[in-house]
């Protein structure tokens, strides 16, 4: 495997907090790494390690064949960052801003024109071009800023939670995007707390929880460690009421209905049950709470998370 990102042992502290404690990660050449983790968790200090914003307390970590703290404007040369936060100009327009950003990196007046519209094109943003961006919503900022992000095309783009905020119809938009980008052959890494973000885009993932991987794997690796089936108790509106994982047995299916029944005596009329495969959530639950040292036992977390 040839590896854009390589990092060993990982350490950040900012006072008495360790917010990174011997992170260790290989990201291979033109896939999709997620990385996931509860708020607090370090993802965002991660990012903000490897595009050489922060410099990390111990370890190691190179992008794009660089060491991030020796080489970092050979990294910085290698790479395309969108934050958490739309980095635009409100007041002008996205033509504006994309032309604006061309030639601030290197491109002449025709060529910086000629990369403003294609991206306006690829993003579907030629209607709103000569707009200012305050009129945007918020789908239309992030895609901008996403294509800000691609002026120069780079082998590694760093994507910072870039659905968050976003209605359905826009984050499914910027799925779109993001899967194009990689069928290209860019290495895209990327943090979010939308588990079935991670779960659609990515070849691998890793959960991180108190600054430690915890996890790591493809998605069906990740839930095959949840076990079986996962069991549900839906009310008549059928909303969630409460939810076990099994073990993929007879005995672990009857063992799960048995349990469900006793939480379906203080049910409402119209409940009953169903049987899922089981999601990225279910394995999030189960991992970080483990890593808190709360039972193990995932059954007892997500019968609790629904009241």
């Amino acid at each position: 495997m040839t590896t854009a990102i390589e990092v060993h042992g990982l350490g950040k502290r900012f006072g008495r907090q360790a917010v990174l404690d011997g992170l260790d990660l290989a990201v291979a050449e033109g896939s999709v790494f997620a990385l996931l983790g509860p708020n607090g968790a370090g993802k965002t200090t991660t990012i903000n390690i490897l595009t050489t914003l922060v410099r990390p307390d111990s370890g190691t970590a190179r992008v794009a064949g660089y060491d991030v703290t020796a080489e970092p404007d050979a990294v910085r040369a290698r790479i395309s960052l969108t934050g958490q936060q739309a980095a635009v100009d409100e007041v002008l327009s996205g033509r504006e801003n994309l032309l604006m950003l061309g030639r601030l990196s290197g491109l002449d007046a025709k060529g910086a024109r000629a990369r403003a519209g294609e991206l306006l094109e690829r993003f579907d943003l030629v209607d709103a071009a000569k707009r200012p961006v305050k009129t945007y919503s918020g789908g239309m900022r992030r895609r901008l800023d996403l294509a800000l992000s691609l002026v120069v095309p780079t082998p590694v783009l760093f994507l910072d939670e870039p659905t968050t905020g976003l209605d359905t119809r826009s984050r499914l938009e910027l799925w779109a995007v993001i899967a194009e980008i990689a069928a290209a052959g860019a290495t895209v890494f990327l943090t979010t707390q939308y588990l079935e973000e991670a779960d659609r885009l990515a070849d691998r993932i890793a959960v991180l929880d108190g600054g430690r991987l915890v996890a790591e794997g493809t998605a069906a690796e990740l839930k095959a460690r949840i076990g079986g089936d996962v069991v549900e108790l839906r009310g008549p509106d059928d909303e969630v009421l409460a939810e076990l994982p099994t073990d993929g047995t007879v005995h672990g299916l009857r063992a799960a209905v048995d349990e469900l029944d006793r939480h379906a005596a203080s049910a409402a009329p119209g409940a009953h049950v169903i049987v899922r495969r089981p999601s990225l959530d279910d394995v999030f639950l189960a991992i970080t709470a483990a890593g808190h040292g709360r039972d193990r036992n995932p059954a007892t977390d997500l019968i609790a998370s629904k009241g």
